[in-house]
């Protein structure tokens, strides 16, 4: 599985619908609201094979209220820690 990242700007008062719309879709893998130049950070993880540009247009930025859309894609994962 390869993942990657996906920043969205939202319609103003949609992020919550959109960040809705992506866990019901069950596309995702971790959905985050955020603050700054994006409302919504989403991890997402494919088959090595599926074409990242193409699931972003087809099963992405066809919900309703995302305005844009930034894909971050990554190589290597490192140590995580976690918070007790």
């Amino acid at each position: 599985m390869i993942p990657f990242f996906v920043q969205f700007k939202c319609e103003l008062g949609k992020s919550y619908s959109v960040a809705n719309a992506i866990a019901e879709a069950e596309i995702a893998s971790e959905i985050y609201s955020t603050a700054g130049d994006y409302d919504l950070l989403v991890k997402f993880y494919v088959e090595k094979e599926t074409d990242i540009g193409h699931f972003i247009a087809e099963k992405v930025q066809t919900i309703p209220g995302i305005r844009d859309t930034y894909t971050i894609i990554t190589f290597k994962a490192f140590g995580t820690r976690r918070q007790s």
